[in-house]
């Protein structure tokens, strides 16, 4: 082989890489810049009302986002479920809403697994980087570095109904920012600029209360799930930040303004 072909071969290798990385980022800022179609925004307020309470400047953030989070992601139909496209627009869209105005993204999810109902995968609770969401079977699973597995039919219906306090897509979702630093515990990325100190004291107040409510039988504005750990309340607290923003700012005014920080969101003047 010529010496200077040896020469040559890491210098084409580099620029074949560098082309790559440029055409990735070409697509990615494509993506987050193109609309949905009429249709598909019809899809997604039908089945995500939510969505119609973003302020205008964030509407087409969270399009964009969508068609990125669709380019990325595979969904898999499990045990018969065939996958249409309104059913991707559900998920897409309500998973979005948590990053549609932060810089954090869904970076290791390629596979999202639907399973027609509740479902039992057989697992035990201590898989390693598993989190499961199990009640009376189980509605979801978030993976470190997915895949995320949720049951459609709650998945449908956490959409649709907006202000009920459940949502499993929401749920699993906040999973996954919680791992993004590498350990699901309930401390995710924070906002710069937003202190430790002022994040832990507000979700150790807000989960101590929480979990003597739960041991006490009394009603609690955070889903009683919460209780089970710090990242369960975590994943629980953004549910109620997005579905009960206005309760979540009266009762636990220092969570909700940490929430509000984490996300650059504030849902409370949504409405």
């Amino acid at each position: 082989m010529s010496p200077w072909l040896i020469l040559a071969i890491p210098l084409l290798i580099a620029a074949a890489l560098v082309y790559r990385h440029l055409a990735k980022r070409r697509n990615r800022a494509r993506l987050l810049a193109s609309p949905l179609s009429p249709k598909q925004r019809h899809v997604v307020e039908q089945l995500v009302p939510l969505v119609t309470l973003l302020p205008k400047d964030l509407r087409a953030a969270h399009e964009g986002k969508i068609n990125l989070f669709l380019d990325q992601v595979t969904f898999r139909g499990k045990n018969g479920v065939e996958v249409t496209e309104a059913m991707e627009l559900s998920i897409a869209a309500q998973a979005c809403l948590l990053i549609v105005n932060s810089p954090l993204w869904y970076d290791t999810i390629r596979n999202v697994l639907l399973y027609p109902a509740v479902f039992d995968t057989g697992r035990g609770w201590h898989d390693q980087g598993l989190v499961h969401e199990h009640r009376h079977g189980t509605l979801g699973e978030s993976w470190e570095r997915g895949p995320v597995v949720l049951s459609w039919n709650d998945a449908l219906y956490g959409g649709l109904r907006a202000h009920d306090g459940e949502n499993v897509v929401i749920h699993e979702f906040a999973h996954q920012l919680d791992s993004l630093t590498g350990d699901t515990n309930g401390i995710p990325i924070l906002r710069k600029g937003q202190a430790y100190d002022g994040w832990e004291a507000a979700m150790l107040d807000a989960y101590d209360a929480h979990v003597a409510k739960v041991e006490r039988g009394e009603p609690t504005l955070i889903d009683p799930y919460g209780a089970t750990n710090h990242q369960e309340f975590f994943a629980e607290g953004i549910v109620t930040f997005f579905e009960r923003p206005h309760a979540l700012q009266t009762h636990e005014p220092a969570l909700y303004a940490q929430f509000s920080q984490l996300l650059a969101l504030d849902p409370a003047k949504w409405s």
